[in-house]
């Protein structure tokens, strides 16, 4: 069975989490299949919090792979996030 999941990275008392597709054999740590986005807990300033490729988490759902409750949630978040942001401005000049 595959999951999507947390695994841990950063230094001590400073985390930092890779969000990652994973046979739910493997260690927490351990080998994946596709690393699909990060979460830093700890973002100050213009760091970026989250970020997920919501098309490849959307994929991998579609084939049974299951969230844990805390990837769920930052899902969740990222789709909010992505509904929020303002669509891109082409910089395409229109011919007269």
């Amino acid at each position: 069975m595959i999951s999507i999941r947390l695994s841990r990275g950063g230094a001590k008392k400073r985390p930092f989490y890779q969000i990652v597709v994973a046979d739910v054999r493997a260690k927490r740590d351990g080998a994946y299949i596709e690393r699909i986005g990060f979460y830093n807990p700890i973002a100050v300033g213009g760091e970026t919090r989250l970020r997920v490729d919501l098309a490849r988490a959307d994929y991998w759902l579609s084939q049974g792979a299951k969230a844990t409750e805390s990837v769920a949630g930052l899902l969740k978040q990222a789709g909010k996030q992505a509904a929020e942001a303002p669509a891109p401005v082409s910089t395409q000049s229109v011919p007269a």
